[in-house]
């Protein structure tokens, strides 16, 4: 069925989206992060870290296999446990993008500063973010072409700097390591909480299966997007880290260490291109975010989940206008209140719960395949996919028990609110088995 969007995103333009929906802040920030917990070990957690959340991301891959239509997480959990699990679904998955790509704009202000001091002013950092995401925001209003193909341009533009700086660190700074002061070994709580911080680092994938009713081929290009984002991103990851640990003899001194590495093997021009690169990284995750998170509130709408408001097209561009503005104001609002670290662990937090759930679909849409002729058979099937299903699930269950009691109460919160949600939005005459974007 049509819902009058256009489907203009191929299979490279989905692996852009998907690679911009993960590789964002984390890279630049992180690494003195881990080293702070770790140490010398910090590298290992990336690997760890790409293990766990490849269940997850096979998952993933089979169960986008089935659908052509928008909403991604949302839709699948909708057609998998019904339309209260999909409400839930919605507004945690809404929560995730939206408290990411906060962090994003953080970050985006605090590389910056290694340009204009003042940037991080209240006045000035609030100025600095209408400046980056009003134009992301209008590019993508008038059409998903464009939005895709600012995505896909900033993409290259990003990899190539991290790319050669992981490559020439490999070469010149991690053979000839400079010394650290012994650290103590950090304890399995430290483990915990950086491979759950690291969930924020890999995640976002799932932000790029929100718009597949634009995609030309969704259930074929799905599950390549997938593999190509996860091995891309676990070289880029662990490799920058190996170069920071080798380069610096403090780690975790700063906020921006991807540029204080290369400032120490490449010198000061090395710096200011990771720092360009940083902004300029930031910026593609955020124009990703603006093409990826409006089609969820679309979705929502078109199952009459959300308000008829948030489907409406624009007369000549034939975007979800409405959606696009809301997510671009809501960004904006909750990056000018709070800080990076903040927003990044409740994003980390926050997307445990849809990984939890989507894995969880696996074996249910499987049951369901042989008894609905309605719903579409997955174009991949998983060897033991059940027992990834049950690997995953337990993964994201073991790091939602590292949740603080901030992000408790705000979870719960969420969820109350899906609740009442879902029973404002019950009709009695039921709803249809599967949703129209499934069929």
């Amino acid at each position: 069925m049509s819902t009058g969007l256009v489907r203009a995103i191929g299979r490279w333009s989905l692996v852009a989206l998907m690679l911009n929906g993960v590789i964002g802040s984390s890279v630049f920030g992180l690494p003195s992060v881990l080293w702070g917990r770790l140490g010398a070990a910090s590298p290992w957690a990336w690997l760890i870290a790409a293990g766990a959340i490849g269940l997850i991301v096979a998952c993933f891959a089979e169960v986008a296999s089935r659908f052509e239509g928008a909403g991604g997480p949302y839709l699948y959990a909708r057609v998998a446990f019904g339309r209260l699990a999909g409400i839930e679904m919605g507004w945690l998955a809404y929560l995730v993008r939206l408290t990411a790509s906060a962090t994003n704009a953080n970050l985006f202000v605090i590389y910056l500063g290694q340009f204009w001091p003042g940037a991080a002013g209240p006045v000035a950092s609030r100025v600095v973010l209408a400046l980056v995401i009003i134009p992301l925001a209008l590019a993508n209003v008038q059409g998903v072409r464009g939005g895709a193909r600012v995505s896909t341009v900033l993409l290259i533009v990003k990899l190539l700097p991290l790319a050669t700086f992981a490559l020439l660190g490999l070469a010149l700074a991690v053979p000839h390591p400079v010394a650290h002061p012994a650290a103590p070994v950090p304890a399995l709580r430290d483990w915990l909480d950086v491979i759950l911080i690291l969930m924020f680092a890999y995640g976002g994938f799932e932000s790029a299966l929100v718009p597949l009713a634009e995609a030309k081929a969704p259930r074929r290009d799905a599950p390549f997007a997938l593999g190509v984002t996860l091995l891309t991103c676990a070289f880029l990851y662990g490799s920058a880290q190996l170069v920071v640990n080798a380069a610096l003899p403090d780690p975790a001194a700063g906020d921006r260490p991807l540029a204080a590495a290369a400032g120490a093997f490449l010198g000061p021009a090395g710096a200011t291109v990771l720092a360009l690169a940083a902004l300029v990284s930031v910026t593609g995750y955020l124009a990703g975010a603006m093409v990826n998170v409006p089609r969820l509130t679309f979705a929502m709408a078109e199952q009459g989940d959300l308000p008829a408001a948030f489907a409406r097209l624009h007369p000549v561009h034939r975007t979800p206008w409405l959606s696009i503005l809301l997510f671009a104001a809501l960004v904006w609002c909750l990056a000018a209140s709070s800080g990076f670290l903040q927003n990044l662990t409740l994003s980390a937090v926050s997307r445990l719960f849809t990984y939890g759930l989507v894995s969880a679909a696996l074996p249910v849409l499987r049951r369901r395949e042989r008894q609905d002729p309605g719903l579409p058979a997955a174009t991949l099937r998983l060897p033991a996919g059940p027992l990834l299903a049950l690997l995953g699930f337990l993964t994201s269950g073991l790091l939602a028990t590292r949740m603080s009691g901030r992000e408790l109460v705000v979870m719960s919160v969420v969820l109350l609110l899906g609740l009442l949600h879902w029973y404002l939005r019950t009709r009695p005459s039921g709803e249809p088995h599967i949703p129209r974007q499934a069929e």
